[in-house]
């Protein structure tokens, strides 16, 4: 994700909030969200690939591993 593409991401947002948006705009912003949504989920996931928990026996293992024994 670019400077560039955030900066059009709250320009239209602010167009949006003060005048409302073109058929064409609203399209364009839609698929903005859908790339930045896309580009903030890959980092979450990568930044959870990364975490480790020390489970009450004292063994250390990684995040996602834990998460699903715990909702199993």
């Amino acid at each position: 994700m670019d400077k560039e593409m955030l900066s059009r991401i709250n320009e239209l947002a602010k167009k949006k909030r003060e005048q409302g948006l073109s058929v064409e705009e609203q399209a364009e912003q839609k698929r903005l969200y859908a790339v930045y949504l896309k580009e903030i989920r890959s980092q979450f996931n990568s930044t959870l690939d990364n975490v480790s928990v020390k489970e009450k026996d004292g063994r250390v293992v990684p995040f996602k591993e834990a998460y699903t024994k715990n909702n199993k």
